[in-house]
């Protein structure tokens, strides 16, 4: 039965009961209870004090070492861990080995900058030394997502960790298990016992919660536009700061000149791999007028030689949906857009009663409709056509969001001028879906704020502390009386 973790102990809620279903054999896996508003005021406090354990009994390089032995541990139950996340989360158990080895990864980039966070000295136009050092902020409460549940649980730990914090993580409520496990091989590894604490439950009442402690400094949440809107406003209520990692409606831009084959590839990738189930998926693919028809051809012959199935199957590319509110959004989605007048190409599907949806592609809508404008968040991608360069600016810039694009070229002039103008926190030339530990990911506008990842999130996750001592013989500003002799 899944548990929270808090203080390295298991603990049971008493709240509302919690489901887990296998989304591909529909089998109830666990039930449990919401842990509710006490026990994330326990994780709260917990994590308070282990953090004060961790930056006064932790030299810098010392927790580097946590973390690098973290990574170590991560790497040595790869495959379980793996397996573990192919069930809960329905993504394919190929793409889960993938992920787990990259959360040993966020750890070891991370460890090498525990020692690394220095100030600076200002040269301040006074007879005072005046020098800046970088502060961890304290706790901070990450909310993650059930897409992917432990690379978004180490892509949050890992730098707050590395910068001296503690953390209280609320995952999804129907993917718990594997961010449960990472907190628990953080204090293996050496950890304080609380320095890493996993809320089991909702977000009305565990994630209400803690965004209100006292003790929390900051707010991630990585997830919906929509959730991510209540989120900011519990936040900005408790006058709390708030990174926001939220969707995506991305433009996969293929222009005439571009290589044809890879640029069909590359638009497979990006929106059926773990079946579109990413906030960057290059759910908008904009063709060139000229060589649509022939480009849509391509990409759909290549989709239906995609094996659809079983999680568990290592020749698995395409997984369900991961749970049931999610699969009946997308299939909605996809019947809204017929009613609108679109052409539907479908690809291989399979039996039974799992949460599948073939990998799609919509085309003939124009790009105000509904599938061109909504994050649909499934292996679902809207077609459109455009003339010229300046049309696909138009295009790509039509919605509200702003966190990924791509482009498809052999003109490098061209290939700079898009990266320039598409509005997007990460762009590709060529290629799609290439994300790393150590470069900034984030977005714009409705794809939220603030950076997750690289060095900028060490910024995010710390506080400059500025400090002045008086060097001068006779300082030149005074104010006040001495006592007479």
């Amino acid at each position: 039965m899944p548990q929270s973790y808090v203080g390295g102990e298991f603990v049971s809620g008493s709240g509302a009961m919690i489901a887990l279903e296998d989304p591909y054999s529909r089998a109830v896996l666990a039930e449990y209870s919401d842990c509710g508003a006490a026990i994330a005021n326990q994780a709260c406090e917990t994590a308070e004090a282990a953090q004060k354990v961790w930056t006064a009994d932790f030299t810098a390089a010392g927790r580097g070492v946590v973390m690098q032995k973290i990574a170590a541990l991560v790497d040595e139950r790869q495959e379980s861990l793996a397996q573990v996340e192919a069930v809960v989360s329905g993504k394919p158990i190929r793409d889960c080995r993938v992920e787990v080895a990259k959360v040993s990864e966020m750890f070891r980039y991370y460890a090498g900058y525990t020692d690394k966070l220095h100030g600076q000295v200002i040269p301040v136009p006074s007879g005072h030394l005046n020098y800046t050092i970088r502060e961890p902020l304290g706790v901070i409460f990450q909310i993650t997502p059930w897409n992917a549940p432990m690379f978004t649980a180490g892509w949050q730990i890992a730098p707050a960790m590395a910068c001296g914090n503690g953390v209280v993580l609320k995952p999804s409520e129907l993917t718990p298990v594997t961010s449960v496990a990472l907190a628990a091989l953080c204090e293996e590894a050496g950890a304080p016992k609380g320095l890493v604490n996993v809320l089991a439950g909702l977000g009305p009442t565990a994630g209400e919660a803690a965004i209100a402690h006292d003790a929390t400094r900051k707010v991630v949440f990585v997830g919906s536009p929509a959730t991510g809107r209540v989120v900011a406003t519990s936040a900005g209520r408790a006058l709390k700061p708030v990174v926001l990692e939220l969707g995506g409606k991305s433009a996969n831009i293929v222009f005439e000149d571009a290589d044809l084959e890879a640029a069909c590839k590359g638009a497979q990738a990006a929106i059926f791999a773990t079946a579109g189930q990413s906030c960057v998926a290059g759910s908008r693919l904009l063709v060139q007028a000229s060589i649509k028809d022939h480009f849509l051809e391509m990409v759909a012959d290549g989709m239906s030689h995609l094996k659809v199935g079983d999680p568990l199957d290592d020749a698995t590319e395409i997984g369900p949906i991961s749970n049931r509110r999610q699969f009946d959004h997308v299939t909605a989605m996809v019947d809204q857009a017929v009613q609108e007048g679109a052409k539907v190409l479908t690809g291989p599907s399979s039996e039974g009663d799992a949460l599948m949806v073939p990998p799609t592609i919509l085309a003939g809508l124009p790009p105000e409709a509904s599938a061109a404008q909504t994050e649909i968040f499934g292996p679902v991608v809207t077609a459109l056509s455009f003339e010229d360069e300046a049309d696909a600016l138009r295009i790509a810039n039509s919605t509200d969001f702003g966190l990924a694009g791509a482009v498809w070229t052999n003109n490098v002039s061209l290939a700079h001028r898009m990266a320039a103008k598409v509005r997007a926190g990460t762009f590709w030339v060529n290629g799609y879906k290439a994300i790393h530990v150590s470069t900034p990911f984030g977005g714009s506008r409705s794809s939220g704020f603030g950076r997750s990842s690289g060095m900028e999130v060490l910024m995010e996750y710390t506080e400059p502390k500025s400090v002045w001592v008086e060097t001068a013989e006779v300082p030149r500003v005074a104010f006040g009386y001495a006592p007479s002799e």
